[in-house]
């Protein structure tokens, strides 16, 4: 997804250790070598937790079709549901004289989603991994994604965990290159066509997945279901364009997760609405020391 202090993770890690269980009771599994720092199993039904998420509003990025709005997220059934609607939604800061494309529309058709957190949970470095579920058609464009706490976009370093669009899975990162802007980007990019895994497990797309990042201080690697898609050397991502970080996957980032509509995504004519982004969890652990 294109997008314009201690970290929070190094702070839990100097806390008494985390329960492995959410506000419901549901337990995450531990993981040999790891240990758990921040997860939501969205069990208990309602709005997702307020302590783990925020929220973007209104139109953000990329031009897309959809208002984001915390509405379109709510829990049920034990899973995060990120709904696509097809309704029309007022702009309250419209401006026709305006040529910010955020402000010159007057209404959206569609709604939908993005949760962050930003400001709640941070982390440099381990295991972020999501279990999640979404129809692969055109028009639909979720993403499980990360960015820097400091510095603009491309600058904070994004990383794509799972990113869908027009029949093909993405495995990237991103950081900013010598251009005429700031917003001058460059890519590690990774792609994996959804029809191979349908050719090699029929029905795969109508069934839960496992999206992953392993993510040290060397490289970032990039899975889905265990197979490695993307796997990056960080000795090579130096910003072009930088104030206090030249590397920014050595610095802690944010979780997002969201559900864009058409752009890049693609034509929303013939898309079914509403539209559902299923997530079982999402989980994050650390290496643990070893000890001396």
């Amino acid at each position: 997804m294109n997008t314009m202090s201690i970290s929070a993770c190094a702070a839990l890690l100097l806390a008494p250790a985390l329960p492995a269980a959410d506000a419901a009771g549901e337990s995450a599994p531990s993981i040999p070598g790891y240990t758990l720092v921040w997860h939501d199993e969205f069990t208990a039904p309602g709005r997702p937790d307020p302590a783990k998420w925020g929220y973007q509003e209104g139109f953000v990025r990329n031009e897309e079709m959809q208002w984001y709005q915390r509405e379109n997220a709510f829990c049920e059934n034990g899973l995060l549901i990120i709904e696509g609607r097809r309704e029309t939604v007022k702009n309250p800061r419209f401006d026709p004289a305006s040529a910010d494309w955020r402000l010159n529309r007057p209404e959206a058709h569609y709604t939908s989603a993005c949760l962050v957190t930003k400001g709640k949970f941070s982390c440099r470095y381990g295991r972020f991994e999501m279990r999640a579920r979404f129809t692969p058609a055109e028009g639909m464009w979720p993403a499980f994604w990360t960015l820097g706490v400091s510095e603009h976009w491309p600058s904070c370093g994004e990383i794509d965990i799972m990113e869908y669009y027009k029949g093909k899975f993405l495995a990237n990162l991103c950081w900013s290159k010598e251009g005429k802007n700031r917003w001058d980007s460059a890519w590690s990019t990774k792609t994996h066509p959804v029809a191979e895994l349908e050719k090699e497990s029929p029905g795969w797309s109508s069934r839960f997945h496992v999206y992953r990042m392993d993510w040290d201080g060397k490289e970032v690697r990039l899975y889905i279901d265990g197979r490695l898609i993307n796997r990056t050397s960080l000795e090579g991502t130096l910003n072009a364009r930088w104030e206090k970080v030249r590397n920014p996957f050595r610095q802690p980032h944010y979780i997002l997760v969201n559900l864009a509509l058409g752009a890049t995504g693609g034509s929303l004519e013939n898309l079914s609405f509403p539209q559902r982004y299923e997530v079982d969890y999402i989980r994050v652990y650390r290496k643990t020391k070893a000890k001396k």
